[in-house]
């Protein structure tokens, strides 16, 4: 009698680990400011929900701070301003981040997997399970085939795949796994080298200036 209760007692506790443990999974990050938005990126293994929070939350931030006052600024030319300033070391983090995607950083932080703290080339793990699905789904071949090559001769970098990305930017409207890649590699895994205490995240509104012709992309 004493040996079943001692079982019970056991295993009562092991259930209540288990879903203690499951619930602070779940909620470690419940901040969905893009919850409603239809799913761009799907990958089995990865924190999916998380991600395309990201990857929205840095759409956000790109065309909010590219724009520059402007109604006409289109997505597309935001795309084309933060893979170039990125690849090329133009990039100014502080200037562009805003406060709701400094936190979905720190949770992507938590996701072991998607980094590589001993890189030289790059913070973001390229055997990581989201890298595996982008470079499955790269709509373009030849963009696939020069993502595949560079990660298959462990040659990947920013750098690299920057370019052959800068001529094919527009890309990224229809093609949300290239997205999700410019998204991780070229904005999030350079968040690590910020000191975001020392950022003042408060962005102010900017003016709507009507009398502005927007660039061409």
């Amino acid at each position: 009698m004493k040996i079943k209760m001692n079982s019970k007692i056991t295993l009562i506790t092991c259930l209540l680990f288990f879903t203690v443990f499951s619930c602070k999974n779940e909620s470690a990050f419940s901040d969905f400011k893009y919850g409603d938005k239809p799913v761009a990126f799907n990958c089995e293994g990865a924190n999916s929900k998380l991600l395309n929070e990201a990857l929205y939350s840095f759409e956000d931030d790109i065309i909010n701070y590219y724009k520059k006052g402007s109604d006409n600024y289109r997505l597309v030319q935001a795309y084309s301003q933060i893979i170039r300033n990125s690849v090329f070391g133009r990039l100014k983090l502080e200037d562009v981040v805003s406060k709701h995607t400094v936190a979905v950083f720190e949770a992507l932080k938590n996701e072991a997997n998607l980094w590589d703290a001993n890189s030289s080339k790059s913070y973001l793990n390229y055997n990581s399970t989201a890298i595996n699905c982008i470079s499955n789904n790269i709509k373009d071949k030849a963009l696939k085939d020069t993502f595949n090559a560079l990660l298959t001769t462990n040659s990947m970098s920013p750098k690299l795949f920057g370019a052959p990305l800068t001529t094919k930017y527009r890309n990224v409207l229809n093609d949300k796994n290239l997205a999700m890649y410019v998204a991780l590699d070229l904005y999030y895994a350079k968040m690590f080298n910020i000191d975001f205490s020392k950022v003042n995240l408060e962005k102010p509104k900017q003016k709507v200036d009507f009398n502005q012709v927007p660039p061409k992309s």
